[in-house]
């Protein structure tokens, strides 16, 4: 999941392919931020379990299905996925970060329910058609350069009457766990050179449900799911901004130290009106998303 897309050049979902927009670039950018925060975006996975659990119920698994799950990242919605297809369902877990799915693998050990996994790009798909029951995509779509491709693949390796079950964050207003990092960045640095997709791209349920209308799938059912992190601190909402933030994480890596410094300490300033009353303290942020499900005919 990728979140650095603070300047008005980002791609959104009407705008299609901006000028100086690489694909390649940009896969490769996402594939050396996601290996690099591998183990530390397992260990976040307590922030979006809601997330996780609202789009599995929503995907209506069964035990026997055939499951494809698409930016699996360390396989955490795959490993809860493979059991509820089993004992005879199958899940594969795949993703473009080899390091991701080398997490998930360790994580999941020898276990007999533990998914499948395979570095495999979700725009070109090396699967055979009408070979899988369900496709999965959590908080996935908008990573992707050029959806459109990666919808066609899972339209094309579902059966008639298999279903796609994935998660977007919504408008960018309604994600303050996200843009709050965002709107720090924007303050202290200069755009990013190379143009991003903007991930609340698919955050209007009109936009979304016109994006899978459009790519071939019916029944097109759209629900909302929001869910809420607490952080102790301002250095901790930052870390777990970057433990999400992919080819984000890559480019600020790269960052002078005394300008990574300057960014932790300025998100302070953004997360104000976050403060907790209680008696817990830090912050508390909210993150609005839609999870939405549709049928190959």
């Amino acid at each position: 999941m990728s979140t650095y897309d603070t300047t008005p050049s980002t791609l959104d979902a009407a705008q299609g392919a901006a000028p100086g927009f690489d694909p390649r670039r940009f896969k490769a950018m996402e594939r050396a931020g996601f290996n690099r925060i591998a183990a530390r975006y397992a260990e976040g996975a307590h922030l979006r379990a809601d997330l996780a659990a609202a789009l599995l119920d929503a995907a209506a698994l069964a035990p026997g299905q055939r499951v494809l799950d698409l930016a699996s990242g360390p396989g955490l919605l795959a490993r809860d996925a493979a059991l509820r297809v089993a004992p005879a369902g199958t899940v594969l877990a795949t993703d473009i970060a080899e390091g991701m799915l080398a997490e998930g693998a360790r994580r999941c050990g020898e276990h007999a329910k533990a998914p499948c996994f395979a570095a495999t790009d979700a725009e070109h798909l090396c699967l055979a058609d009408a070979s899988v029951d369900r496709v999965l995509a959590g908080l996935a779509l908008f990573i992707f350069p050029q959806p459109e491709r990666a919808l066609a693949e899972m339209h094309r390796v579902l059966v008639p009457g298999g279903q796609i079950a994935l998660s977007v964050w919504g408008t960018r207003e309604t994600v303050p766990l996200i843009h709050r990092a965002q709107d720090t960045i924007a303050r202290l640095l200069p755009p990013p050179k190379v143009a991003r997709p903007s991930v609340f791209r698919y955050g209007k349920p009109e936009v979304l449900a016109q994006t899978l209308s459009a790519a071939g799938f019916i029944n097109v059912d759209i629900r909302t799911c929001t869910f809420s992190c607490h952080f102790d601190s301002a250095e901790a909402y930052w870390q777990a901004f970057l433990d999400l933030a992919g080819g984000a994480a890559e480019a600020l890596g790269r960052l002078p130290q005394a300008t990574q410094e300057a960014l932790q300490a300025a998100v302070a300033d953004e997360l104000a009106d976050h403060r907790c009353s209680d008696d817990r303290g830090g912050y508390l942020l909210q993150a609005h998303t839609l999870i939405a499900t549709a049928t190959r005919q």
